[in-house]
């Protein structure tokens, strides 16, 4: 599931702190939380919430994640394939990640969406992990948005920013188990819509938040997707969830031919927009 990652790889340095020797806050063998050798497999159970504000209904959904291989781009670039069987609850993808010395990089989804083949590729973490970090991930304006929200015939135009962020690490309990110092990460994705209609702005936000344990890869994510009203409506707001309940994952220290590996499926969903009615 990369949304944000899979894959345990063997680090040159063997140091018996968390932190490397480079500074306090870098974790030393960060590519670690991000297993993505081939057949490696996770299974989580799934929550989501949606509606208009205040008017919630619950949805509950499972989900298997499998590395299932690599795969060559129309640009010539090798990308690592995870396979979901219902990620989100929104049906079958597959997720397209490459891997270097400085980080992961998402290249996208099939099926994808309008939305999201304007802003790939886009690096999702950079290694190595240092806590706390930021950056930016992308900075787009007035791009086809997807979708007609004010229903006048013409998608409507959007500026869109995302920024990722490496917060700490944390004891996170999953239906899988309980995993000491899982690194929690979040991504941000701030969408200003412009309604061709009547030239108005409504705001929408993504935010997703995961946590990644060292040789397990992608134990719980939690999203929170806002778009602000349009007209008389309360606007409408989305929660998914999905916990670890069992995984497979298996150390290749050939994978991908480096010692980096590639995040999960953290940042790789954000333009769920694009299915709002």
């Amino acid at each position: 599931m990369i949304l944000l990652v899979r894959s345990v790889f063997i680090d040159p340095l063997t140091l018996p702190s968390a932190f490397s020797a480079d500074g306090e806050g870098i974790i030393a063998q960060s590519q670690d939380y991000f297993p993505d050798a081939t057949g490696n497999r996770w299974q989580y159970r799934g929550q989501i919430s949606e509606g208009p504000l205040q008017t919630i209904d619950n949805k509950f959904f499972s989900n298997v994640s499998s590395v299932t291989g690599t795969k060559t781009l129309k640009s010539g670039t090798t990308v690592t394939v995870f396979h979901d069987t219902n990620p989100g609850n929104h049906g079958q993808s597959e997720s397209f990640y490459r891997r270097d010395a400085v980080g992961i990089v998402y290249y996208g989804s099939e099926p994808g969406t309008t939305l999201e083949r304007q802003l790939v590729p886009y690096q999702i973490v950079r290694f190595p992990m240092k806590i706390p970090s930021s950056f930016k991930q992308f900075d787009r304006t007035n791009i086809d948005f997807g979708n007609d929200l004010d229903s006048d015939g013409t998608n409507e135009r959007v500026d869109v920013q995302g920024q990722a962020a490496i917060i700490g690490r944390e004891t996170i309990a999953v239906p899988a188990g309980s995993f000491k110092e899982a690194v929690k990460v979040e991504a941000r994705m701030t969408l200003n819509i412009h309604l061709s209609s009547n030239n108005r702005t409504i705001i929408g936000t993504d935010i997703m938040t995961a946590w990644f344990v060292k040789g397990v890869g992608l134990v719980k994510y939690l999203e929170r997707q806002e778009l602000g009203a349009m007209k008389e409506d309360r606007g409408l707001v989305t929660e998914i969830i999905e916990e670890l309940e069992e995984f497979d994952v298996k150390i290749d220290s050939s994978s991908l031919g480096r010692r980096e590996s590639p995040p999960d499926r953290l940042f790789a969903h954000h333009p769920r927009y694009e299915e709002l009615p």
